[in-house]
């Protein structure tokens, strides 16, 4: 007799999702799993003639699983658990860090085996954490590559690639074989970080601006003693200059606190003045990152060392300015002229 797989995955899904939190009726996971209420009910009278113990609680309005029936409670402090819960729902399952949803799910089978004392404080604080990370743009046609990409590290294959370089260059389109060392977030997106065969030399790549990455059959290895932390350096972010420099900012009494409030590069060095002004050391290699947080600040920064930063700033705000020393009429039919339509 064929077996069908496909409504085993479903029994196992609906038992995961019953014994890790409440509230899951016939409707909610027919629509989970994508079928009928019907289907739904049919698979929860093969549950019941399994021996599975569930039933429908008029309280939670949804279906429980006697708590025992699988595996015993897993030890963890209410601390433990929100921590948990912030991670993986409220980052993964809500994908403010895109394709980390699989989180969400990991810790349904996690929370289906929590003791009762620590699902009941869960249930009484989890809809009062919440986590709001910088928005991002949505991952469209990102995911393939991310996959593949993740497919490479583990299997250690070498990736078939062409990208479409900042600004259009002349290496802009070509293919060229590329070996992921790791995958990055950071900056509200996906980032590869490895050896560019074109650039012999290792290279980050966004993973939005992959037009093609196929995986080949040529194998690699990471070179031993690499990690991101070495190779970054003491970059600002992520890009790394070939030269340090020893940064001095001063900051107003106005913005000391907020700038002291964040810890913003390993190396940095706070010293409060005696006027209620900040000094802010730190040394980074490479200064086109943090010239454009120093312009953020706006006029609450000033740049005391060293002059090629504080030149570099000057002349972007130079540039800043002359944007509206334009007459305002001007400007006024220009934005006249580029308006769009609004939308119905």
């Amino acid at each position: 007799m064929a077996v069908d797989y496909s409504r085993i995955h479903r029994l196992l899904k609906i038992l995961m999702y019953i014994q890790g939190e409440n509230g899951w009726t016939a409707k909610r996971l027919a629509v989970e799993c994508g079928t009928t209420e019907r289907n739904i009910y049919r698979d929860m009278k093969m549950l019941e003639g399994a021996g599975v113990p569930y039933a429908f609680d008029k309280e939670t309005n949804g279906y429980i699983v006697r708590r025992d029936f699988f595996m015993p409670a897993v030890e963890m402090t209410l601390e433990e658990s929100l921590a948990l819960l912030a991670l993986a729902e409220r980052i993964g399952g809500e994908e403010q860090v895109p394709f980390t949803k699989p989180a969400a799910t990991a810790l349904s089978k996690i929370r289906c085996n929590l003791s009762p004392a620590i699902q009941q404080e869960l249930k009484q604080v989890e809809d009062h954490v919440a986590i709001r990370l910088a928005a991002i743009n949505p991952p469209e046609g990102t995911e393939d590559v991310y996959e593949t990409v993740r497919a490479a590290l583990a299997r250690r294959q070498v990736l078939s690639c062409k990208y479409d370089s900042v600004g259009g260059n002349h290496h802009s389109g070509e293919e060229f074989s590329f070996k992921p060392y790791t995958l990055l977030f950071s900056q509200r997106a996906w980032y590869t970080v490895g050896h560019h065969d074109g650039r012999r030399a290792v290279r980050c790549l966004k993973l939005n601006r992959f037009n093609q990455c196929q995986l080949t059959e040529q194998t690699y290895e990471i070179p031993k003693g690499f990690t991101l932390a070495k190779h970054l350096g003491n970059a600002w972010r992520m890009i790394r200059g070939t030269k340090s420099y020893d940064v001095e900012l001063r900051f107003d009494p106005q913005f000391a606190e907020t700038v002291a409030d964040t810890h913003w590069h390993p190396t940095q060095e706070l010293f409060y003045q005696e006027d209620g002004s900040l000094i802010f050391r730190c040394m980074v290699d490479g200064l086109d990152e943090i010239v454009w947080w120093i312009l953020g600040m706006g006029p609450h920064c000033v740049v005391n060392q060293p002059s090629e930063l504080a030149e570099r700033v000057r002349d972007l705000a130079a540039g800043i300015v002359s944007q509206y020393q334009k007459p305002p009429k001007a400007a006024g039919k220009q934005a006249a002229k580029t308006k769009k339509p609004a939308r119905r």
